[in-house]
This record gives structure tokens, sequence and C-alpha cells, in this order.
């Protein structure tokens, strides 16, 4: 049954004494990939977030925001960095910033609530723990909610309904001699329930027009399985976006060609990690097995594309990846 929303505030109040119930609470339902906002008179926005990609560890349960940081400097922790030494070890406010311009950190190690540049990921699991929003609905969340406001992570969905009041029970009555009203007088109108904002349609993923004719193993396995094509056809989708975002002719056609070279090392890398070889879509079990390492991959690849972007976009040129 899905955890209700409404009244956050003064449900966790009551369950952690020390926290005011008539201050603003948020609540994050992994499920729906949104951020609920209770503000202090009850009325609720919800906003996307980016929650954390396939085997990153989530946290769930009460925290509070411990701080509140206008132009984060971002610095990558120990494990990050072991999974892609070409990590910096900080990035300073900017366009290339990966924590945007905003960041409310929690009391778990390293996670925190911020923006990012990388709208296209904001509604998918792809963050490494941390919940993205857009830069706009950041911006009005780092706004309204205060060092100590309370903040709870569910897994269920929160069905993006408005609060409810808490329950109370009927005061006792005393009978007492009325006089009768007309049916329309007693009648008072209620009003009209406040659908919660759609959620904003994910970007269209750009399909591989080499499939009719790729023979390598690895890319016909993607263009065979659609889950897999699906998945390589939103990081296509996030190149040709950003090489259509730019002007000149030579700047256009040098990123593409980085694109094109880092696509080649991750298929060389990918194809002997995951062990794709010839023939291999002829045992289920090592095909099965195959798909679901490339999965894997593909997922994660979807955001050193973004990464990728971030370094072109900034003029500046990535290490290359062993």
């Amino acid at each position: 049954m899905a955890a209700p929303i409404g009244s956050a505030a003064a449900q966790m109040a009551a369950e952690r004494p020390g926290i005011a119930a008539d201050g603003p609470s948020i609540a994050i339902s992994l499920a729906d990939r949104r951020l609920y906002l209770t503000a202090s008179d009850g009325t609720t926005s919800s906003f996307p977030v980016a929650i954390g990609r396939p085997g990153v560890p989530i946290p769930i349960g009460d925290s509070t925001i411990q701080r509140k940081r206008r132009d984060p400097t971002w610095r990558p922790t120990a494990n990050q960095r072991r999974e892609k030494p070409s990590l910096p070890r900080a990035v300073p406010p900017g366009p290339n910033n990966p924590l945007g311009k905003f960041a409310l950190d929690l009391g778990w190690t390293a996670i925190a609530i911020h923006g990012t540049n990388d709208p296209d990921s904001v509604g998918r699991q792809a963050s490494g723990g941390c919940f993205r929003m857009l830069p706009a609905d950041i911006e009005t969340v780092f706004a309204a909610a205060e060092v100590g406001t309370p903040v709870r992570v569910v897994r269920d969905t929160l069905g993006g309904s408005p609060p409810k009041p808490t329950a109370v029970p009927p005061a006792r009555t005393l009978p007492v001699a009325v006089k009768a009203v007309p049916q329309a007088a007693q009648q008072s109108p209620r009003p009209l329930p406040v659908p919660a904002p759609a959620p904003e349609p994910p970007p269209q993923p750009v399909a591989d027009p080499r499939c009719p004719m790729v023979t390598a193993p690895l890319r016909r396995m993607i263009c065979d399985v659609p889950a897999l094509a699906l998945l390589d056809g939103r990081a296509r989708g996030a190149q040709e976006r950003f090489l259509a975002g730019i002007a000149d002719p030579a700047a256009r056609a040098a990123a593409a060609y980085d694109l094109i070279q880092e696509e080649r090392r991750f298929h060389e890398r990918i194809a002997a990690l995951c062990w794709i070889r010839s023939g291999t879509e002829g045992d289920p079990d090592v095909a099965a097995s195959a798909q679901s390492c490339l999965t894997t991959a593909l997922d994660r690849r979807l955001d050193d594309v973004a990464e990728r972007i971030a370094v072109l976009r900034g003029g500046a040129r990535m290490a290359a990846r062993p």
C-alpha cells in the first residue's frame, strides 16, 4: 500500500521528537522517481528526480537537511575515482559541475539533493546515489527548505496525490434544537482536487541507422535485443542533441570525432568484459549472461556520455580511459 505524503511534517514530528511540525518537509519516492515538497500550509508540489543507477545503494528512511550549498564544488568520492580514474579531485562551480548551482546535503554520507548539468538524466536511474533535479526545480526546493528540514525516502509509490489531512476523531455532540435549513444551503462546495504536475516525457532515443547491415557480434546483439537497443538509443540521442547545438561546423566535426572514438573504445572494452564473440548467441546460457553484462554496461554508458559531453561543452579534453 502506498505511503501517504500528506501531513508529512506532522507525521515525522510525531515519530522523531525535536522536529517542528509546522515547517516544510520533503518526501522522495524511488518508485515514482519524484520529490514531494510539502510547505508549511500543507500544500504539496512534486518534481522529477534522478535516483541511483542499478547496483548503487540508495538510502531509505528518515534524515534531515544538514547543509545548504550555493554554487557547490563537486568532489568525487574515493570509490568514484577508483571506478573512474580520469575523474578530477574536484570540479569548481560552473557549467561542468555535476551538482549544478544548488545542493542540499543530507545526513547520509555523500548523499545530497542537488541540481545537474545533465537534465536528460532526471527521471532515470542515473546517479551515484544522490537525488538529481532539474535546475529550475532545485532552485525552488533550495529556497523553500532550511537546515533541519525533515526528509523521508521511501521505496513505494506515493501516487502523486496532494496531502491528506490527519484523521481526527469526531467530537461528542449534544442534542440541540435546530431550525430546518433548505438542503441546498446545507451543502458547502467542495474544492476541486489539484492534479499533480505530469512528469516530463524522457528524451526520445535515436536508433542506430547501421543496424540493418552490422555484423560485429556486440553491435549485432545490441540491435537485436530491444532493451539493449533502447539503452544504446538514449546515449545516441544525447550525443545527437549535443552535436545539433554546436553552430560552428569545425567544432561540431571535432566533437563528433571525439564521441566516435569514445564509442569504439567502449565497444572494445565491453566486448572483452562481457565475453561477446561470434557464436555467443548460439548458447542460450552464454547469450543470457552476455546480455545481462551488456545491460549494466550500457546503463553506465549513459553517465559516461553525459560526462564526455560536459567536458566537450567546456572546451576541455578528457584523458583516454584504459
